[in-house]
C-alpha cells in the first residue's frame, strides 16, 4: 500500500477528482494549504503599492491506494493537474505500513 500526496493548483481540483474517479479511486482527503516552491511566490500591485506574496494557495490531496493502483493514480493526477506553467505542483508516493477501517476493523488492502 502507498499514500499518495499531491499538491496542485486549487482550480484544478475538480478536474483531478474526475480523473481519479475514472480510474477507480473512491476516496480522498483534500486540504487547502499554502506554500511555495522554486518560484518563491510572486509580486502583486495593490492600490499602487507592490508587495510580495510568499505563500501561494494550493490544494493537498491524500489518497491511500493499493500497490497495483499507484501508477494509474499518478498518471491521472499528473495528466489532469498539468498546465505546463510554474507552480503546477508535486506528487509524493510514501510507503504505508497499515490501513485500518475503524467501522469494521478491516485491515490492509481491504480497508482502503
Amino acid at each position: 500500500m502507498k499514500l499518495i500526496k499531491a499538491i496542485i493548483k486549487p482550480f484544478k481540483l475538480e478536474e483531478v477528482k474526475e480523473a481519479l474517479a475514472e480510474v477507480g479511486i473512491e476516496g480522498m482527503t483534500v486540504t487547502e494549504v499554502k506554500g511555495f516552491g522554486r518560484q518563491k511566490g510572486h509580486t502583486e500591485i495593490y492600490r499602487g503599492s507592490e508587495y510580495t506574496v510568499d505563500f501561494l494557495p494550493k490544494v493537498l490531496i491524500d489518497i491511500a491506494v493499493t500497490d497495483d493502483m499507484v501508477a494509474k493514480t499518478i498518471d491521472a493526477i499528473r495528466n489532469s493537474a498539468k498546465t505546463g506553467k510554474i507552480g503546477d505542483g508535486k506528487i509524493f508516493v510514501i510507503p504505508m505500513d497499515e490501513a485500518i477501517r475503524i467501522r469494521t476493523d478491516e485491515k490492509g488492502d481491504s480497508a482502503i
